[in-house]
């Protein structure tokens, strides 16, 4: 092989690697994380779980309930606590404000076997409500 045929095909090869690393490089890059982040004061109902299953919240907090299930379900107070919601068809919500310091059990009422805590301390320092 000649020079200058060397110098072209060494000049060819090195421009379809410089061209296939930058169209490939978007493909093998990681994938930057796609889930959605857990918001501090929400329950993500999935795969028939209550996710977190216990919360802990400071009094005055609004819980949001989010049902991620193509299934309906339902948010109930053990003890009748607070209001229960109606069924949560995909991607309704439920909220509520607890007021009170305690410990808050929850289930589904469609699946009674589905099971979540909600614990409410009281709010201190700059937190705490006049």
């Amino acid at each position: 092989m000649c020079a200058a045929t060397t110098l072209k095909t060494l000049f060819i090869a090195t421009a379809l690697a410089a061209f296939s690393a930058a169209s490939v490089a978007p493909i093998v890059r990681p994938a930057r994380a796609q889930t959605q982040t857990q918001t501090a004061n929400a329950v993500s109902i999935e795969n028939f779980t209550f996710n977190p299953p216990t919360l802990r919240v400071k009094v005055g907090t609004k819980v949001t309930w989010t049902n991620k299930d193509d299934i309906p379900h339902g948010i109930a107070s053990s003890n009748n606590a607070f209001t229960r919601s109606n069924p949560l068809d995909t991607n309704d919500s439920f909220s509520f404000t607890f007021a009170k310091p305690g410990t808050y059990k929850y289930f589904c009422y469609i699946h009674p076997m589905m099971v979540g805590t909600i614990v409410v301390e009281q709010a201190t320092g700059s937190n705490a409500r006049p």
